[in-house]
């Protein structure tokens, strides 16, 4: 039997880095496995609906979108579910076993032989992320110690971002070159590595054994956990909302080569790395006041996006403010979360991915509202503005919420995770 260390700061801090980087390559595979569909729906709709495709691509492109919507579909249906029904388990073997889950599911959306069967893959291949996300950052949170949470928390969701600058473009080349089946198994390499250096380099971790799924759903119950979900999925919309529809708005509005596009998504994804290191450090500081600026920023940025989109530099500018800005507020959301959730820390850890991905669904879905309205490409931020502005009212009444307690002298509710959830490092 490994004996007990006490705590994260009797490793090294080499060995820590290490079992960061581990945690952040998953990141990095969850990335790319996400967004990679984006760029390759033609040659999936090609390959997989050629039928309706020979009839009307645009037809084919947007049924092949449904890929999509079943990822999203099951990272809502996951996070809570195995959060909730693992929460007792060693988090390194839950981690590993997430990680064997994302290989074997990428590799069944490669090799699937029909339309039906790949929505049924990605569905399946989905329900490990939220998971993952949720208690690698419980992982990472340990690792850097007190009053470094959030920057635990970004460490890993750094993986996500830098696969933005890095892994999508290239496993896009990859798929248009070669099959989007390649893609996938590229794609599916990178769980497979992420498994293996999980497995060597990150230091066993027991799960909290007074943990129990009743416990763990007691989050439901609890009115500032609901108010942070509904800011993640409701004021992250707004960059979603934007980003959707970034391709068709750089062409049609700015007027530029559908050549730039790409460019452009590596500028986002730079932004997203840029702010979640921002967000990560301002959320160690103070997460009202981190979420407060950073949704400020975010509304800045959509307005002058809205006003000066038609510039090539007030585009760059733009959507590089408004994808720092709305990366930074992922590990701020996340951290809240942690905060607001007692004892149901892995669950609360793991909902922030429901309420993102909820915030792309409906923030594509509503901007796409308004462009099959007739409105034009600007008019999804605009509809992002609006959702920002509804994110920034639910944190200052969740916030409220809190002040009022304290005069009051009653329990805000608020607990500091480092401190709820002691956890042995063997």
């Amino acid at each position: 039997m490994n004996p007990v260390i006490a705590g994260p700061t009797q490793l090294s801090s080499a060995r820590i880095r290490l079992a960061l980087l581990a945690l952040a390559l998953g990141g990095f595979g969850i990335g790319s496995t996400e967004f990679v569909a984006m760029g390759l729906l033609p040659n999936i709709a090609h390959d997989l609906l050629p039928q309706v495709y020979a009839q009307s691509p645009d037809a084919a492109n947007a049924q092949a979108g449904w890929i999509i919507s079943a990822y999203a579909l099951g990272v809502v249906v996951g996070a809570p579910t195995i959060a909730a029904l693992a929460a007792r388990w060693p988090r390194k073997k839950l981690l590993l076993w997430l990680l064997v889950a994302f290989t074997v599911g990428t590799i069944a959306s490669a090799l699937a032989p029909t339309f039906g069967l790949v929505l049924v893959a990605r569905f399946l291949s989905a329900l490990p992320h939220g998971a993952y996300f949720g208690i690698a950052s419980l992982v990472a949170a340990s690792l850097m110690g007190p009053g470094k949470r959030g920057q635990g928390v970004a460490f890993v969701l750094s993986g996500l971002t830098i696969a933005n600058v890095i892994g999508v473009p290239f496993i896009t080349w990859v798929g248009q070159a070669h099959g989007w089946r390649i893609a996938y198994l590229v794609v599916a390499a990178i769980f497979a590595a992420t498994f293996a250096a999980v497995a060597l380099l990150v230091p066993w971790q027991a799960g909290n054994p007074l943990a129990t799924m009743r416990n763990e759903l007691r989050a439901f119950g609890r009115l500032q956990v609901w108010l942070a979900l509904l800011i993640g999925a409701i004021g992250f919309g707004g960059f979603f909302a934007v980003y959707t529809y970034i391709a068709p708005m750089v062409t049609s509005v700015t007027g530029l080569p559908a050549s730039t596009v790409p460019l452009v998504l590596i500028l986002v994804g730079i932004g997203m790395t840029v702010g979640n290191i921002l967000g990560g450090r301002m959320a160690d500081r103070s997460v009202p006041r981190s979420m407060m600026l950073f949704f400020v920023v975010l509304l800045v940025g959509l307005a002058a996006l809205f006003l000066t989109a038609w510039s090539i530099v007030g585009l760059l500018i733009s959507v590089f403010v408004i994808a720092g800005a709305s990366s930074a507020l992922s590990p701020t959301i996340q951290t809240r979360l942690m905060d607001v959730a007692h004892d149901s820390q892995s669950i609360a850890a793991a909902l922030n991915h429901s309420a993102l991905n909820i915030a792309n669904a409906a923030g594509a879905f509503l901007g796409g509202l308004t462009v099959a309205a007739g409105f034009g490409y600007l008019s999804p931020v605009a509809v992002g503005a609006v959702l920002c502005v509804a994110g920034i009212a639910l944190a200052l009444v969740s916030f409220g919420i809190d002040r009022s307690r304290v005069r009051r002298g009653v329990d805000t509710g608020v607990v500091h995770a480092q401190h709820a959830d002691p956890v042995p490092i063997d």
